[in-house]
């Protein structure tokens, strides 16, 4: 049904602005946001509203394997290592898990403040690696979750063929991710059905990296995405690991983001995550493509990956968004805290990344991370204006951390004071999914998520 809405202060394109009147349709579109109204004929929301942050990337399962690889078994721990223990964790997760997983994550996000996510969806195929009755039996499982929680989504069904740089064959941890060319241009056709006349999913690709994809299955992935839409996001493992860039050195000559310059055009519909270690010469090519990094600093931080080279990148004029990757962390909040926090420990100074027209650091990070995350899921999201989603946040004016706080000083209070979640009411596509922090629904996908972690764990 139609709505309408009074907010108090809402955070819109050209700033903070009081007494604004926002008009949803029954598609959960804005058809009018108006300053200076009154609260006639609308239910008033209790706070400041801010547009909800996109989830650029997001692997679902790996949420119930966080804290489970903080032991160490190897003297040399590192993403490597990690990784291996993501494979084993895999090894026996079923459909009806891998949706009960996903549910309880995204509920989890919703309550934080992300209203879209990007899912990075890898997880294809039984535990022998053979193709389940309906081949697209996860994907359908994590849509399924998204639409029971209330989420956006855009569906980055993964292309992942080969173990290293030189189409090097897979390993027996990889077989559940495994397509040829033709079978995944084969799964995005089946998938595409599921997105038409849905304004709250877009589907694009995910090639995982350079070492899983070899250049022509780069090229044929693009060109099986490009057949159905050739607008729709393309996402990128790229440069987390040294070792990574040293093998695709030895394989190309050529570092992993300048070789995806060179090679593949570039452009704003591509969305290169981590690209953590790139050369100033890298840094400077990918600002100026208009693709967007797709920034990960709690996982980055947990993996030991390194730091992205932000300072020089927002200098540049780079986009960038946010992803909560493994969920060690769900907390956008503490995303951008630590994107900031990073820079500060390797440089020794202080609020490091601001730009000319955004001086103060969390309330420019917030508003970068908006545009990036919107840009890289496709979707007419993170702001409020006509014809974007209805997807926003109503912020808790009784946060102690918030107190007295107004305008961009409330945003860099919200990211930089404290640990306490600021969200009070979250509103996505024109439904409230989480009102007075309680999500509609969380008890009874609380209740599948543990009924699965039990399962899970049983057999760890």
């Amino acid at each position: 049904m139609p709505a309408k809405l009074f907010a108090p202060s809402a955070l819109l394109p050209k700033g903070w602005v009081e007494d604004v009147v926002l008009e949803v349709d029954d598609t959960g579109t804005l058809t009018a946001v108006t300053p200076g109204g009154s609260t006639k004929d609308c239910e008033v929301m209790g706070g400041p509203v801010v547009p909800g942050m996109p989830n650029l990337h997001s692997h679902a399962f790996q949420r119930a394997m966080a804290g489970l690889a903080e032991s160490r078994g190897d003297p040399k721990d590192s993403f490597w290592s990690w990784r291996q223990v993501m494979y084993g964790f895999v090894t026996h997760m079923t459909p009806r898990q891998v949706e009960a997983i996903a549910g309880q994550l995204y509920v989890e996000m919703l309550k934080a403040g992300y209203t879209a996510v990007g899912e990075f969806h890898y997880l294809h195929h039984d535990p022998k690696g053979k193709k389940y009755a309906t081949p697209a039996e996860n994907a359908h499982r994590v849509m399924a979750a998204a639409d029971r929680a209330g989420i956006g989504m855009t569906l980055l069904p993964v292309f992942y063929a080969h173990s290293d740089f030189g189409g090097k064959l897979a390993t027996a941890g990889q077989r559940r991710f495994l397509h040829d060319a033709e079978s995944f241009g084969a799964l995005l056709q089946a998938l595409a059905p599921a997105f038409s006349g849905r304004n709250d999913r877009r589907l694009g690709v995910a090639p995982h990296s350079l070492r899983a994809v070899t250049p022509e299955g780069l090229n044929a992935v693009r060109t099986a995405l490009d057949s159905l839409d050739a607008t729709a996001p393309i996402h990128i493992h790229v440069a987390e690991q040294t070792a990574e860039v040293e093998a695709c050195l030895a394989w190309s000559g050529k570092r992993p983001v300048a070789w995806l310059l060179e090679n593949q055009p570039l452009d704003p519909r591509w969305c290169l995550v981590h690209a953590t270690h790139m050369t100033a010469e890298e840094t400077t090519g990918l600002a100026d493509s208009g693709a967007v990094a797709g920034l990960c600093p709690t996982t980055e931080a947990n993996l030991g990956d390194g730091l992205f080279p932000a300072i020089t990148y927002l200098e540049e004029g780079g986009r960038f968004g946010l992803g909560s990757d493994s969920h060690i962390s769900v907390s956008p909040w503490e995303e951008l805290r630590w994107l900031e926090y990073g820079q500060r420990l390797g440089h020794m100074r202080r609020n490091l990344l601001v730009a000319a027209n955004r001086p103060n650091v969390g309330a420019g990070l917030f508003l970068g991370a908006l545009d990036g995350g919107a840009q890289a899921l496709g979707r007419p999201i993170g702001r409020l204006a006509v014809g974007a989603r209805a997807d926003f946040l109503v912020i808790d004016p009784e946060t102690p951390t918030l107190w007295g706080k107004a305008g961009m000083a409330l945003l860099d209070a919200m990211v930089f004071a404290g640990n306490e979640n600021p969200v009070r009411d979250v509103m996505v596509g024109g439904r409230w999914v989480v009102r007075e922090r309680r999500h509609e629904k969380e008890e009874a996908i609380f209740a599948d998520y543990k009924a699965a972690m039990g399962a899970l764990m049983a057999q760890m």
